[in-house]
């Protein structure tokens, strides 16, 4: 009996609630637009590509905001593939970034060119060696380091649009060197007995003219002013569950600053 009065209770209340209350009712609510995310991608191995627990971690928690996800990754050449298994480059094989990327985004991806702000809310790049090697030269020229071409180009035009930049890992290093004065943080300034390996990065990321931030591995810095957020994850010797936890941190601050 009730059931079949349920179109009719439904009506009665819209127009006793009058058009203010109307979105306070399910059948008459709209519903929010997810942020869409774009996740930029830089190869597929911890020591050439995409650390792949971090990727992994970053989709993990966007889906769990409710982010409708698109990836991609620049279809240039690999700087070299390193054999994982021995941690020593494969001198005669060549791989491109675009191509190697396409198996973590399980083939779909697009090329990083076809990337515009006008299409996404956010964008985060994972980190991994690949970039350092390949969407920056910062493993080999430090704080000389050139950016690629397109990366430099969506993170200017993020940052002008005043739309949020993840990083992780590594990746910070390209906001420090794109985004003048930007605050980002790659864990501890000390090595610590060798908790934090990389902890050189910190220096690197302040002769660029960036502000580095001491952090802990499941922390994330926000810089406000020019909506970058950055987590440690693999710069630090932990367990991997702290690794997925600063990166959940990393995500939800980057959903919040999109308003969505």
């Amino acid at each position: 009996m009730l059931s079949s009065r349920g179109p009719a209770l439904c009506t009665a209340l819209r127009r006793a609630a009058g058009p203010a209350g109307l979105a306070s009712f399910h059948c008459s609510a709209r519903r929010r637009r997810s942020a869409r995310v774009a996740v930029v991608l830089s190869g597929c191995g911890v020591y050439d590509g995409t650390e792949i627990h971090e990727a992994s971690a970053v989709l993990v928690h966007l889906s769990r905001g409710g982010a409708e996800v698109h990836m991609y990754a620049p279809d240039v050449p690999q700087m070299h593939v390193i054999d994982h298994s021995k941690g020593q480059p494969a001198e005669a094989e060549s791989r491109n970034v675009l191509v190697e990327s396409a198996r973590i985004a399980r083939g779909k991806i697009a090329s990083l060119a076809k990337l515009t702000t006008a299409d996404h809310d956010a964008v985060i790049f994972p980190g991994g060696f690949g970039a350092a090697k390949n969407l920056s030269t910062f493993a080999v020229d430090g704080k000389d380091c050139k950016v690629n071409r397109e990366v430099e180009r969506v993170l200017k035009d993020f940052h002008k649009a005043g739309k949020p930049i993840g990083l992780c890992c590594i990746s910070p290093v390209l906001a420090a060197k794109v985004l003048s004065g930007a605050e980002v943080t790659v864990g501890h300034e000390e090595e610590e007995g060798g908790k934090w390996p990389y902890a050189g990065t910190a220096g690197a990321i302040k002769e660029l003219g960036a502000k580095h931030c001491v952090k802990e591995v499941t922390e994330a810095h926000v810089d406000t002013k020019n909506k970058v957020v950055t987590t440690p994850a693999f710069m630090c010797e932990t367990e991997l569950h702290n690794i997925f936890d600063g990166i959940g941190a990393m995500v939800k601050n980057v959903l919040k600053l999109t308003g969505k």
